[in-house]
């Protein structure tokens, strides 16, 4: 998902849950005095090892609609805690992780723990966003929408609090954008907090905090989030989301002073393969196998880098240099990628010339490359690899990282002083590691 006031979605992980336990799979947990690092659970949001199941899903034209729309947001705004750990030696939190579903998806879902004692709560992973939310009891079936799990109740938990509208904190949430205001309860004026996303839907609520569970003793205690009672729009049956942008009331800022302001994720491109999210960076602490690109310093919620080519078959294609002068939003919730007209005319001709053996699909009004594959045993696809400052290359996965549903996997962002933005079907199976206090993104193939 994406708000109107600042580039903000869902992407995320999380494992299956079995009702009884947080994390009911085998885990460790490595922190290190040096770099502490904690990992998730990643699936698919409409897969079957996602914890949550609907007999409803949105339709693939449905799903394009909404990635589109996030992405015309990007882009129109880029052309213009204390954490705590259960006592012990090195503890170690390994979660395995699972791909809920087919790659078309647009986000991914974590299961955190929210209150004292903690509730599994289901929720988008988004790192285009910053404030985290979960839908609270009592909200009713015509305020709020219906998700799988029970509503989360704050009456319930020894921990949780209401921020009031006295505090810092709710002055810094108006300085963001996402004030709205006060609300008065029990005499106690508390701090109000709103998020409008680009597809017609709200969220409102109380700003609030509350022990935020990672992990078995892996705690965030007095972490800041929305307590959601008003929502309108379309959703699917997740909890809420959490924001992993590079704003204050994101998670990556609230840990910073555990996590350094680092963290990864591996997005499986197959329902049987892992996939993780991990603050701190990658979970094995050791980004020796990565290749680093400069992050540029836009907007705080947005990850921005810079492409300087794209290569077809192993041919680098003509594009002036100038054409990606507006940069890449690197974003885990837009599903496609976008570039601007030169790059994308150029990548596309390339593409269509490689793939002149299967017959070309009519234009779709957000795919115009697609191909019926019906039939065919075999399909040759054309390596397509994006090369940053610096020299790094993402040789993209083939075919999952290149085509969705049998659709090259990019469009049109506009004019060539358009930035574009790097979306997830592109990053998959690679490594994503944001090192925001260094200043660079790095990635590695082959990681789930």
């Amino acid at each position: 998902m994406l708000d109107n006031k600042r580039y903000r979605t869902g992407l995320a992980s999380a494992h299956q849950n079995n009702g009884d336990n947080l994390m009911p799979h085998a885990f460790s947990v490595n922190l290190e005095p040096s770099r502490a690092t904690v990992s998730v659970p990643l699936a698919h949001r409409h897969g079957p090892c996602a914890p949550l199941q609907t007999s409803e899903k949105p339709s693939f034209t449905e799903r394009l609609r909404r990635s589109r729309a996030r992405a015309n947001y990007i882009m129109s705004r880029a052309s213009k805690g204390t954490v705590s750990t259960q006592a012990g030696d090195d503890a170690n939190v390994t979660i395995p992780a699972h791909l809920g579903g087919s790659v078309d998806s647009l986000e991914y879902v974590v299961t955190m723990g929210l209150g004292t004692p903690p509730v599994p709560q289901v929720v988008l992973m988004d790192t285009g966003s910053d404030l985290s939310w979960v839908q609270c009891a009592p909200c009713n079936s015509t305020a709020c929408y219906p998700q799988k799990d029970p509503l989360f109740d704050p009456s319930k938990s020894s921990t949780y609090a209401a921020i009031p509208c006295s505090a810092g904190a709710c002055r810094n949430l108006t300085a963001d954008d996402y004030g709205d205001g006060c609300v008065t309860s029990g005499g106690a004026s508390q701090c109000a907090f709103a998020i409008e996303y680009v597809h017609g839907s709200h969220t409102r609520g109380v700003y609030s905090k509350e022990t935020l569970t990672l992990a078995p003793g892996v705690t965030v205690e007095d972490f800041h989030f929305g307590c959601a009672d008003d929502q309108e729009g379309l959703n699917d049956k997740y909890d809420g989301l959490v924001g992993l942008g590079g704003a204050p009331e994101s998670l990556v800022v609230q840990t910073s002073s555990v996590y350094g302001s680092a963290f990864s994720y591996c997005l499986p491109a197959q329902n049987s393969e892992a996939g993780f999210l991990a603050l701190g960076g990658a979970p094995s602490v050791n980004t020796s196998g990565f290749l680093f690109t400069p992050m540029r310093v836009e907007e705080a919620t947005f990850y921005v880098v810079n492409l300087t080519g794209v290569s077809v078959g192993g041919k680098q294609l003509d594009i002036p240099p100038a054409v990606f002068s507006q940069g890449m939003t690197v974003d885990s919730g837009t599903v496609i990628t976008v570039l601007p007209h030169t790059a994308y005319a150029a990548l596309r001709s390339a593409f269509r010339s490689a793939m002149s053996a299967y017959p070309l699909l009519p234009p779709s009004e957000d795919l115009d490359t697609c191909y019926n594959l019906t039939g065919f045993i075999n399909v040759t696809v054309p390596t397509v690899a994006l090369t940053f400052d610096g020299g790094a290359t993402m040789d993209l996965d083939v075919p999952n990282g290149i085509l969705l549903e049998g659709c090259l996997a990019f469009q049109e962002a506009g004019p060539d002083d358009f930035p574009g933005i790097l979306g997830n079907v592109n990053q998959r199976t690679f490594e994503m590691h944001y090192d925001v206090s260094h200043g660079k993104v790095g990635f590695r193939a082959g990681a789930c």
